[in-house]
């Protein structure tokens, strides 16, 4: 259940690696996708959600999580990102294979586990790929964010989050030097052939290189000041 959550928290959330699903059809399709599972069992789930009082469906049937629904999501995410950096810092696991881990570890920490493990890293602010664990400074941050794939030609901006959900990409983010905290000038788009060239700079990884407007949109950054 806890997994169902946590997908549905990012498809329906404001920011994150999908757009709000028109209709519960899209919602099941991308929850199945996500999870592997087959759509029927997305269905059932989904009906059991709302059955616990966790989901509901909006004006047009969309689904959406209710108050509760959204609490009991946020605490598992917490608990995922607290995890990322308890593999990335004391196992030294790289950014990507934390994600992968953290999925599987997340049923075998219980809450004081875990809150041990916050304080044992220092209270970190955020996740190895730039998410705040603390959900109401998840959501401070929103408005002040946008994709790389909505700046315009000479635009700059320093990324600041990654979208975890597709593994093969969060591990091409790593090898490509795109990770948090690295600067990116756009230097050209071309929305007819779906990419963009940028010129990246972070430590040693620095210089141009296109990028699919998919990745860019998966890229959250803060755009500067002298850019807006």
């Amino acid at each position: 259940m806890d997994d169902y959550l946590e997908v549905i928290y990012f498809l329906v959330s404001p920011i994150g690696e999908y757009r709000p699903a028109e209709g519960p059809a899209a919602i099941a399709a991308r929850v199945a996708d996500m999870l592997g599972v087959s759509r029927a069992a997305v269905g059932e789930m989904l009906k059991r959600l709302t059955t616990d009082g966790l989901l509901e469906r909006g004006p047009t049937r969309e689904l959406k999580l209710t108050p509760a629904g959204v609490e009991r999501a946020e605490h598992v995410v917490r608990r995922h990102r607290i995890i990322e950096r308890f593999l990335t810092d004391f196992l030294g696991y790289d950014a990507a294979e934390a994600h992968e881990h953290a999925d599987t570890l997340g049923d075998r920490f219980n809450d004081d586990m875990v809150e041990r493990i916050h304080a044992r890293l220092g209270y970190p602010a955020r996740c190895p790929h730039g998410w705040p664990v603390v959900p109401e400074d998840e959501r401070a941050e929103n408005a002040e964010l946008i994709t790389l794939a909505e700046l315009a030609a000479g635009d700059g901006c320093e990324i600041v989050r990654l979208a975890e959900h597709d593994g093969a990409l969060l591990h091409w983010f790593y090898d490509a030097g795109f990770t948090p905290g690295a600067k990116i000038t756009v230097r050209d788009v071309q929305p007819a052939a779906g990419h963009l060239k940028v010129f990246k700079r972070l430590d040693e990884v620095s210089g141009e290189q296109i990028i699919a407007e998919k990745a860019a949109r998966s890229l959250y950054v803060r755009r500067d000041v002298a850019s807006a």
